[in-house]
This record gives C-alpha cells, sequence and structure tokens, in this order.
C-alpha cells in the first residue's frame, strides 16, 4: 500500500483524463473536482470511566446536482478530510455511472472502534449525528454504513435524528437493519456488484468464468461475499486475505468456511485448508484469473503494478489502484472494471431502501436482487459502448466519460445561481 498517497488527488487526476475526452468547458471540470462544503468538527464524548476524550468528525457533500448527497460513514485510525472528500467524490459519479438519482457524500470519524466499548461507540455516534442533524434527511444528505460501521451505528443515526427532530423519517438514513426499515439484499449488494460486473467483463473478453482462478483481497463484508458468490457461479477462489495476512490454496478454498474460521479466531490466517500463507502483497500479485481488491484504498502503487498478473481487476474497494499504478496496469493489458462501477451495488440497493422507507412499501429479496442486475449490467453496457465510441483502452477512463457527461448535464440544464 502507498504510504502518504492522496485519494483527493487520484480523483482529481481521474476526472482531468476523462475530462480530455468530452466537450465540457474547465470551468465546469473545475468545479466537479471540488466539494461543494466540508464539515470538521470536533466531538466530546464521556467515557465509561468519566473522563471526557475529543473525537475529530468530517462529513464532505461533494455535488447535489443529480440529486441528495448519498454517502457512507467511516470510523477508522486513519480517517483525513482529504481521505473524505475523495470518497464524497467518487460516490458522486459511482451514482452518475449507475444512473441512480443522488449526488456524493461521505463521512468519517477518526476512531479505531475497537478501542471503545459498544456503550462509548453508541455516545461517538449520537454526538455525531447531533452535528448532522441540520445536514442531513430523506432530501438532503442520506448517509449509510462503511469502513467499521454497519447496521447497529445507522440504526443510532436514524433514532437521534428522529428524537431531535421529532418526527418518523427512516429514509433519512440506509444500510439499516429489516425492523428498522432496511431493505433485503443490502448486506450482500456491494459484493453481489463486483461479481456481476466481473461476470459482464468475462463475457465481454470471451472468457470462461467457470473454473476461473480469483483472489480475494480484503475479506469484510464486500470480500466475503464476494468470494461466495463467484464460487457459486464455477469459479475457483485460491487466495483471500485480510489485515492479518492471507491464505492460499491451488485447488480452492471453501470461501464460507474460511469466513467461519475468521469469525471465530479474528483472522482468516490459520484456516485449516489453506497450503500456504500469504503477504497481502503476495494476494495481490498472483497469478489468477481474476483479482479482486476489497480493503482500503491504494492497496496497489506504481511498484506493486508491476507484479500483478491478474487478467481481470473488478474492484470492491474505493480507489485500490493509484493513478499510477492504473497506467501500469493499461499497458499490461489488464481489464480493470472500476470503483466506480463494479461495487455499486452498494449504494444502488441503499437507493432502493430510500424508495422504499418513502413509499413504505418493501421489497422481496428476489425482486431487489433483479432490480439491481438489471442496474449493474446496464452500466457495464454503457462503459463497453462508451470505450468503443471514443476509441479507450482504459474502462476507468469510460466510466468517469460517462459520469461527468452525466452529472455535467444535469448542472447545464439547471443553470447557475445566483
Amino acid at each position: 500500500m502507498t504510504e502518504g498517497a492522496n485519494p483527493f488527488e487520484s480523483l482529481q487526476s481521474q476526472i482531468d483524463e476523462a475530462a480530455t475526452h468530452l466537450e465540457v468547458g474547465d470551468d465546469v471540470i473545475e468545479r466537479l473536482k471540488h466539494p461543494e462544503r466540508v464539515l470538521e468538527t470536533n466531538l466530546t464524548v464521556e467515557l465509561d470511566d468519566g473522563s471526557l476524550e475529543r473525537f475529530k468528525a468530517f462529513r464532505s457533500q461533494f455535488n447535489g446536482d443529480r440529486g441528495p448527497y448519498k454517502g457512507g460513514i467511516r470510523y477508522h485510525p486513519q480517517v483525513s478530510r482529504d481521505e473524505v472528500k475523495a470518497l464524497s467524490g467518487w460516490m458522486v459519479y459511482k451514482c452518475a455511472t449507475a444512473g441512480i438519482p443522488y449526488g456524493g457524500g461521505k463521512g468519517g470519524i477518526i476512531i479505531d472502534p475497537d478501542e471503545y466499548s459498544e456503550a462509548e461507540l453508541e455516545r461517538v455516534t449520537r454526538a455525531f449525528a447531533t452535528e448532522l442533524r441540520p445536514m442531513i434527511g430523506e432530501d438532503r444528505d442520506i448517509p449509510a454504513p462503511d469502513v467499521n460501521t454497519g447496521q447497529r451505528e445507522m440504526n443510532w443515526i436514524k433514532d437521534t435524528y428522529e428524537t431531535l427532530e421529532n418526527t418518523t423519517e427512516p429514509g433519512v438514513i440506509t444500510g439499516k437493519n429489516i425492523a428498522s426499515g432496511g431493505s433485503e439484499g443490502r448486506v450482500e449488494a456491494t459484493g453481489r456488484s463486483t461479481v456481476i460486473a466481473a461476470r459482464e467483463a468475462f463475457d465481454h473478453l470471451d472468457k470462461d468464468l467457470e473454473g476461473a482462478t480469483v483472489a480475494v483481497q480484503g475479506y469484510g463484508n464486500a470480500g466475503w461475499i464476494a468470494a461466495k458468490l463467484i464460487d457459486r457461479m464455477g469459479a475457483t477462489v485460491v487466495a483471500v486475505s485480510d489485515s492479518s495476512g492471507g491464505i492460499y490454496n491451488g485447488s480452492g478454498l471453501d470461501p464460507v468456511a474460511a469466513k467461519d474460521h475468521k469469525n471465530e479466531t479474528g483472522s482468516v490466517v490459520g484456516y485449516e485448508e489453506s497450503e500456504e500463507e500469504l503477504t497481502n502483497d503476495e494476494v495481490l500479485t498472483l497469478d489468477v484469473d481474476l483479482l479482486i481488491p476489497a480493503a482500503l484504498e491504494n492497496a496497489i502503487d506504481a511498484g506493486l503494478a508491476e507484479d500483478v498478473r491478474a487478467d481481470v481487476i473488478s474492484e470492491a474497494a474505493n480507489g485500490p489502484l493509484t493513478p499510477e499504478a492504473d497506467a501500469i496496469l493499461e499497458g499490461k493489458d489488464v481489464f480493470v472494471i472500476p470503483d466506480i462501477l463494479a461495487n455499486a451495488g452498494g449504494v444502488t440497493v441503499s437507493y432502493f431502501e430510500w424508495v422504499q422507507n418513502r413509499q413504505r412499501f418493501y421489497w422481496t429479496e428476489q425482486r431487489v436482487n433483479e432490480e439491481l442486475e438489471e442496474i449493474i449490467v446496464d452500466a457495464f453496457e454503457a462503459l463497453v459502448a462508451t470505450l468503443e465510441e471514443y476509441d479507450l483502452e482504459n474502462p476507468r477512463t469510460a466510466a468517469y466519460v460517462v459520469a461527468i457527461r452525466r452529472v455535467a448535464d444535469s448542472f447545464e440544464e439547471a443553470g447557475t445561481f445566483p
């Protein structure tokens, strides 16, 4: 992983690259490279021992031309202002690529949740929700889970907002559990879109997914779900990893059993069916048909990209490749399905949840999965059409061309106010 690589600069570089293929004014492109506003706040929370601790938190609202801001909230020691700005920008173009009517937002708290009790995390979460209260709402900004957050934290935010506003508004946040107005299919959505996109790419490249070898770096929710689903499609998952390291078996691993081992021990390392233990970098550079990076951004830099041997990469994580790595992989003819398409399942099913909350009418899991599949397939087809229309080699550039064109059109059609 690249230490110090700036994800916000990576985002801006991706936008600049795509803009060279579009007839969009430099002034409009400049507008689309920066957030509209960023909240930076300090949360002072009482811990279980009665002492006070300060936590720095952020919420970036990048662009709202196509609809309310949308994006997750992460709890991590490495959260930074630039990271949150970058992630909120990627959300803008992810939503536009998927064709759903949202802008982009992102939030984060600088905290290691493993060091705090559940009661302390609840107080931190409710303190942040109180700060977010003027900014969020089902027509303004709709947060969701991200790294180290989930249904529990979303339920706390929803309850805090509804209590302070004296209302019932389940659509203020997505990623809730079913009892609190969540959607069927939401937990598996990011991993599901990652493998749907991979399947479409294999078909586009005339490759056979049946028996294809797969490595998954990052075995959290998105990674392990992707491994499980790609295994069901007939591919062979030969390696998986988490922050502690990786495991390998050339004949294939059982993704579900590996996840069970991680749940029991805290890591996939030590799983009894593994033939060999690997580092994360070794997992990323295995000679496989499909690589799924599903951890944090900047996992593959220019140096590591030289050693990548996968034929196809489907980005379950946000920003796992630096721009320099992207250029190297393009030169090696690696087909990279960009994050703004591959992992768009999460925000797409969040959109479905929001729609259901507003209608107070809830869908079956089958309908959710069918609607998700249609959106991801349509988005991939638009990417391929753009590759051909603009004679492009890089799928990421094609995705940004699609997305920027849609956002710029929305902005220009609305006019400038004041």
